[in-house]
């Protein structure tokens, strides 16, 4: 990481462009996890609907906003407001922010920051990419899922009809979003710094001023250098603040000369990123473009990758078993991609974590601090714990969560089915304590369902179809429900205090479990005490496993299997 820049630099060029190795890069976060399809927060204006806003909300000392007020200023449901305080505290730059770690009884009286909030809302008019065309489709035709029954229902308005076409699509490259994000910044910056600023005594363009505190809130957007959340502090990558006296509150900076310091490194940052596409796109393509580090892959058709980012991704898994333990997972996020037929455990603490246009598979994910983000998946289990969990445009999937806020459920989804928690691993409890998500709250049951329509995606809907709401989940029935195995991989899982579920069960399934357990040893002591001749054993013995082959195929456990075969 290069030094911070020092003071030689600002006085000879007011404007200077941070080094190359601190490239500006846009935080990522909240725009993959942060953005809510809630049709009253997409503003057409967003500085002519925010400036009022961030006006009537600045009346507090504290400059912090509770959602009865939020719900007030922006005309929308208690529930909404809430909805959106606790996105936000999974999104913040800041860890020191007390809206972080607060308690879920006191996120009102702990309130979000107004300048946080004020971008977060601004970034509700951003439009992700549309999932982009695969160069080589034939080798995916086999395992991406099927032409589904539902495939003409709402398929002027799916997303995921585009994943799912002949055309095969799939997640746009990282480079491709961090140029796209880089763009929406540019164009926005001037109305992003302007809702920071501060006015003061005059006219022309020097008659906003940002102050060192309100710059710092930029970095819920942008930050400098490749190490994601452990990044410089924004105002040490400032020439205008780096060498403030800490004992001295820093001098404001005429908002004009920030904006144009910012653009500079944005051009440049756009340059940098620019040219890595147009590398990536003369050379080999894969379908997410992960900023390839070492490769770490259990077989030859796995793509696995390290960013320097702070980013495992997991691509590829095809008809095979594939595991990540925290000892091996030295990363914040994992993004899971296009992975089929395949059982993967991530066994590790992390903050975010997506999966994206998998089918027929099971993904145990460990303990997610911040955000799961499902999207585009077919027919596919996961089981996670996690703090908060949003699923998007999926299908004839089933989610065992432990989940400490409500599950959101967004865009055009069908036949979901959530459940309760039903796995552990001997370190799951340490990791859960590690990350922040409490065994005692558990809202699985309560899931939210917002808008059939995404407004954050590049398509134009047809009128009339933006209010309609999601089809939620329904809860799987108790007698369905049965507990998950998790192999011990390694020896050191014996470390781990866990023995069990720590998520306590609901009584309807944990009454189920019990009596399938009772059944269970019934049967077994029927057939351990059936006077039956030694051939007739044999026949009962293989019409039994003939039985059990036929269901582990038909529910798709065979998948746990995978890890028995050699390599």
């Amino acid at each position: 990481m290069a030094d911070p820049i020092d003071s030689s630099t600002s006085t000879s060029d007011p404007n200077p462009i941070v080094s190359p190795i601190t490239l500006l890069r846009p935080r990522r976060v909240p725009f993959e996890h942060g953005l809510l399809p809630i049709q009253k927060l997409i503003f057409a204006d967003p500085v002519q609907a925010l400036s009022p806003l961030k006006q009537k909300l600045s009346s507090s000392s504290t400059l912090r906003v509770d959602s009865p007020a939020l719900a007030d200023a922006l005309q929308i449901s208690s529930d909404h407001a809430r909805l959106i305080l606790d996105t936000l505290a999974s999104m913040l730059h800041s860890e020191s922010d007390p809206l972080v770690n607060a308690r879920p009884e006191d996120v009102d009286s702990v309130g979000a920051d107004l300048r946080d909030l004020i971008l977060f809302l601004y970034i509700q008019s951003y439009k992700r990419l549309l999932p982009r065309s695969h160069k080589d489709s034939a080798s995916v035709a086999d395992v991406w899922p099927s032409t589904s029954a539902f495939d003409g229902f709402l398929s002027a308005l799916s997303p995921l009809q585009l994943v799912r076409s002949n055309t095969r699509r799939f997640m746009p490259s990282q480079a491709d979003e961090e140029a796209h994000q880089l763009s929406y910044l540019q164009k926005h910056l001037a109305n992003i710094l302007s809702l920071l600023s501060e006015p003061v005594e005059g006219e022309g363009e020097d008659s906003q001023v940002l102050t060192m505190e309100g710059f710092e809130h930029l970095g819920f957007l942008i930050q400098f250098g490749d190490k994601g959340y452990e990044g410089i502090p924004l105002s040490q990558a400032a020439p205008f603040f780096a060498n403030s006296d800490p004992d001295m509150p820093a001098v404001p900076v005429p908002a004009s000369q920030v904006h144009d310091w910012l653009l500079e490194n944005i051009a440049a940052s756009l340059e940098h990123v620019t040219e890595k596409v147009s590398a990536k796109e003369n050379g080999p393509q894969g379908g997410s473009d992960q900023d390839v580090a070492m490769p770490d892959a259990s077989s030859s058709s796995v793509k696995a990758s390290q960013s320097t980012r702070n980013i495992c991704f997991i691509e590829g898994v095809s008809k095979s078993s594939y595991v990540k333990q925290a000892s091996d997972l030295k990363h914040s996020s994992v993004k899971v991609i296009n992975c089929h037929d395949s059982v993967i455990y991530i066994l590790a603490p992390l903050r975010y974590a997506t999966i994206y246009g998998c089918s027929d598979a099971t993904i145990v994910l460990g303990a997610v601090g911040k955000a799961v983000r499902v999207e585009h998946c077919e027919r596919v289990h996961v089981i996670v714990a996690a703090k908060r969990v949003c699923i998007a445009n999926c299908r004839e999937c089933l989610f065992f969560l432990g989940v400490n806020q409500c599950p959101l459920i967004v865009g055009d989804n069908h036949k979901l089915q959530v459940a309760p928690y039903n796995t552990f691993y001997s370190q799951l409890e340490e990791h859960m304590t590690e990350v922040g998500i409490k065994a005692t709250i558990n809202k699985w049951d309560e899931p939210l369902a917002l808008g059939a329509v995404d407004p954050h995606d590049s398509l134009s809907h047809p009128a009339g179809v933006s209010d309609a709401q999601a089809e939620s989940a329904a809860h799987l029935d108790p007698d369905q429900f049965t507990n998950f195995l998790i192999p011990k991989w390694f020896e050191d899982e014996s470390t781990g205090l866990t023995k069990d579920n720590p998520f306590p069960l609901p009584d309807a399934y944990l009454t189920s479990q019990q009596r399938n357990q009772r059944n269970l040893g019934e049967i077994k002591q029927i057939l351990r005490e059936a006077p039956l001749e030694e051939n007739r054993k044999r026949e009962l013995s293989c019409a039994l496993h003939v039985y059990f082959k036929d269901w582990l195929y038909a529910s798709g456990n065979i998948r746990q299997l995978y890890c028995l075969q050699g390599d």
